[in-house]
């Protein structure tokens, strides 16, 4: 080293000549003196700041959901002083953060944080609770990214912490190695009902808000411990979680927006519905498929979204496999557990997901890397003007399920193995080895080449990917159930239908929503907010008297349609369709012969592989 550097590092701070891990801790307090007015009050300390200005800024977009969200529009009431309390100047560069200048070295920058969303991407602010997602709360700098950060929750009397953030004790604060693991632990503040066990070493919680009995809440726990049981018998055994727990944080209270959010070491669990009747079944669908993200898409983690970039949207090729896949195996753990029969596994996952793929315009169009992409747009994403979207887009979720039903079922017809077989590899290859984040995310090559490893077959796995993930071509359910003894139908056979979304006025009119490619009113001409005035002379007063309407007439049947459009009032013919609505249904409930080979399939598909 020449003399002049060696010189010149004398004169920075020690901190710099630390590893960013080594440096002061990042750390916050979170209080709620008007929590019953949705608000909390933020303090962050940054010490051992360089020289110069620091660049405090709030998220743009959370993990896990991947459009803008701009938390900074419910910040305000901010200040920064130093360490002897002298007020600093703040500025605004841009509407996302402040600029904070003339420090000694230490900035304590305070905020008030507005959140009244219980979900898995806001923040649920009242006197009864706080649902904290932290980008959605916690301010950051950058540049200090690396260090770690300390959070101290202020608490009301009788509330409680679940997070996945390593508490400690002594200093009475919640640890977070850096950044990325801070924004990535959902908060859940109040008085909490905690189930726990052990599964196979692995501390297993649930931290629960809820209006309910105990007794509901143990037979959910139940519930959850088959699921979490089935899951681990997936990939031979759980994670190493990176405090050795895995937390359920849970709220179910009427104020909640229906969400979950999937995280490291934790899931976010938003629902009004209760822990009782058919809310108890929807609740465990969430718990299923958010557990199964603690493999897919935590750990084995797509390329394209490590790490997670806090100030843009962040674009993936890969959510139909990431959530797409999760969609297919929460539902398949439900029945593998033995919550769903093989009927309501039918009735609940396989019919939606079928019909989904050949009814529907969107996956005619685009592959599932497509409709990957277009997440920013889609997933939660907040816009006023009008899209085409019911005929250019199906959900990653949906086609990426579609896909993992066909391939699943192609692997055990073909290849005498299964998806499971699949998921295990790319486990080994590209999720094991993880140091707080993964040491190997995946590419859509990867994916394509360890298909090739299990099927031994690498022409498969190409054709595979070509036709169907960066193609758009259709599966042949029909003929990829039967050796299951499961029939795909029409759910309405003969039924003549408009194929169409109406709203109903008071003026006994109805309002057309976007018309789908080839229905009968896209054919007619006719298009979102034209308003239908007579249909075969009568009024469309209601959804039951269109009903009524309808079942008078039988598919290919032409209709008159009296319907005012943006180019004035005129009367169309309108070609009535058959129900074109799918459904699988069990060759038993459709009172076709099984065979000993169909039920031996139906059961090695379904049945649970929990010892």
């Amino acid at each position: 080293m020449r003399k002049t550097a060696a010189l010149l590092l004398l004169g920075l701070p020690l901190a710099l000549g630390r590893p960013a891990a080594a440096q002061a801790p990042v750390q916050y307090s979170v209080a709620f003196p008007n929590a019953m007015h949705h608000e909390a009050r933020v303090t962050v300390t940054f010490t051992e700041v360089p020289a110069g200005t620091l660049q405090v800024r709030m998220a743009r977009s959370s993990p896990g959901r991947y459009a803008l969200h701009e938390f900074a529009k419910n910040v305000y009431d901010v200040q920064a002083t130093d360490s002897k309390g002298k007020a600093l100047a703040v500025n605004k560069p841009d509407p996302y953060g402040w600029d904070v200048t003339g420090h000694d070295g230490t900035v304590r920058f305070t905020y008030t944080l507005f959140g009244d969303r219980t979900d898995g991407t806001y923040a649920g602010i009242d006197s009864r609770h706080a649902h904290l997602n932290m980008p959605a709360t916690l301010a950051f700098a950058r540049g200090l990214e690396q260090r770690p950060a300390e959070v101290k929750f202020e608490l009301p009397q009788g509330w409680t912490v679940a997070s996945q953030l390593r508490p400690d004790a002594t200093k009475g604060t919640y640890y977070a190695p850096h950044l990325q693991y801070l924004m990535d632990s959902p908060t859940s503040l109040g008085p909490q009902k905690v189930r726990s066990w052990q599964e196979q070493g692995k501390t297993i919680e649930m931290q629960v808000l809820h209006d309910g009995t105990d007794a509901e809440l143990d037979a959910f726990a139940n519930n959850t411990k088959k699921v979490v049981k089935e899951a681990a018998a997936i990939f031979g055994g759980l994670p190493d979680y990176d405090f050795g727990r895995y937390t359920f944080v849970a709220n179910y209270l009427p104020q909640t927006s229906g969400d979950g959010m999937e995280h490291r070491n934790s899931t976010s669990l938003t629902s009004n519905r209760p822990l009782r009747g058919p809310g108890a079944l929807d609740n465990l669908g969430t718990v299923s498929h958010e557990f199964f993200h603690s493999w897919n898409v935590e750990r084995i983690r797509p390329k394209d979204l490590e790490p997670f970039d806090f100030e843009r949207a962040n674009m993936s090729s890969n959510l139909w496999f990431a959530e797409g896949f999760t969609q297919y195996y929460g539902e398949l753990l439900l029945r593998r557990a033995g919550i769903y029969t093989d009927e309501q596994y039918c009735q609940e996952a396989l019919s939606g997901i079928v019909d989904a793929m050949l009814t529907m315009p969107g996956p005619k169009r685009y592959s599932p890397v497509y409709m990957s992409q277009q997440a920013p747009f889609v997933d939660a994403a907040a816009a006023i003007d009008p899209n085409n979207r019911s005929n250019t887009y199906l959900s990653y979720y949906y086609i990426g399920a579609g896909n993992a039903l066909a391939l699943d079922l192609q692997l055990r017809q073909r290849f005498k193995t299964d998806l499971d077989t699949y998921m295990r590899a790319l486990w080994k290859e590209n999720g094991q080895q993880q140091n707080y984040a993964p040491a190997k995310p995946y590419t859509l090559r990867d994916l394509q080449r360890v298909l090739g490893q299990v099927t031994k077959d690498t022409t498969f796995a190409g054709q595979f990917f070509r036709q169907y993930i960066t193609g758009h071509e259709a599966h042949n359910y029909e003929q990829l159930l039967a050796p299951a003894g499961l029939l795909v139908r029409r759910a309405q056979a003969g039924q003549a239908t408009l194929e169409a979304r109406m709203q109903f006025n008071p003026d006994s009119s109805a309002t057309l929503g976007t018309t789908l490619l080839g229905s009968p009113f896209y054919l007619a001409g006719l298009d979102r907010e034209d308003v239908v005035l007579k249909m075969d002379g009568r009024k469309p007063t209601n959804a039951k008297e269109v009903q009524k309407l309808l079942a008078a007439h039988k598919p290919g049947d032409i209709i008159q349609v009296e319907a005012r459009a943006r180019d004035g009032v005129r009367t169309v013919p309108v070609t009535l369709q058959e129900n074109s609505d799918l459904e699988v249904v069990p060759y038993e409930q459709a009172k076709k012969p099984v065979t000993k080979a169909q039920k031996k399939f139906r059961e090695e598909w379904l049945k649970g592989k929990a010892k």
